[in-house]
């Protein structure tokens, strides 16, 4: 609701005169809160009926958390804009204030991702890693009331919600690969939608959607989804060249590798960096 709060100020910014109905739908993903992102299937699950309302024209566009889109989209729809990204890096919460690396050993650490597991297992081995699920203030509850020491959450849900003063510690890039997408906003239309397509145009940043752009194409290689231990991160160097940062892990182990680029070729950089890692 935040994200989309801040889409409906963006585009009424650019066209004053604009009127926008702010339409909720609860998903798959918001109603079981029981089961395991996993096991209930993934991505999808946060978008398919905001999906289905737009193909039946039941809404005009739909935000989302790039993060949670699948890399195929039905037939019919496009993401037509990307604003700019928030800081993508995630962030550590525990009881006690304590950084991740001072906590006792067989500490419990609440997440719901398979990427954030791999990653602080690959750091801290010796952790005791629980599942967890819901939005940011009830895992920060679950947290305040015991059920865990401390929690791994999206620095940019933190700060959108005010709570910025409650992380412990925000981890690099390098530390805790972040998801594909994370801390982006993607907004969906219909793609014969002209109108609204050069509406979402108008708020587009193109630094932030070439950057997702070379995440998914690196995710789309794998066909993977929100349940397997996949991460990426790109940024742009300068004007024509961007970085990117890859993570991939099974039962083996965890595999990370770096791979720079031409910001006009970003798709075919993450396709190339997620090839050296397979």
């Amino acid at each position: 609701m935040w994200q989309t709060q801040w889409v409906k100020q963006l585009l009424e910014k650019i066209q004053p005169e604009i009127s926008i109905q702010l339409c909720p739908i609860t998903t798959q993903g918001d109603r079981q809160l029981s089961e395991s992102l996993a096991h209930i299937g993934g991505k999808g699950v946060f978008i398919k009926e905001i999906e289905q309302a737009l193909l039946e024209n039941e809404i005009d566009l739909a935000v989302h958390s790039m993060k949670d889109v699948p890399t195929e989209l039905p037939e019919g729809l496009i993401i037509a804009a990307i604003p700019e990204r928030a800081d993508a890096r995630d962030a550590f919460v525990s009881r006690t204030e304590t950084g991740l690396m001072d906590l006792p050993s067989e500490s419990r650490i609440g997440t719901g991702s398979q990427r954030r597991k791999a990653q602080l297992l690959n750091l801290r081995s010796d952790l005791r890693i629980l599942d967890i699920r819901g939005n940011v203030d009830t895992r920060l509850r679950k947290l305040v009331e015991g059920h865990y020491d401390g929690i791994i959450l999206a620095a940019a849900g933190m700060i959108r919600l005010g709570r910025a003063d409650e992380i412990c510690e925000l981890f690099s890039v390098e530390q805790m690969v972040p998801a594909v997408g994370q801390a982006a906003v993607g907004v969906e239309c219909r793609s014969d939608d002209s109108e609204i397509r050069e509406l979402l145009a108008s708020i587009d940043h193109p630094s932030s959607s070439v950057a997702v752009t070379a995440e998914r194409a690196f995710l789309a290689h794998f066909g993977g989804g929100c349940q397997q231990p996949i991460g990426a991160y790109a940024r742009l160097d300068g004007a024509d060249k961007i970085q990117m940062i890859g993570m991939v892990a099974d039962e083996k182990g965890l595999r990370m590798e770096h791979m720079d680029g031409l910001v006009k070729e970003s798709e075919e950089v993450g396709i190339r960096l997620a090839e050296r890692i397979r």
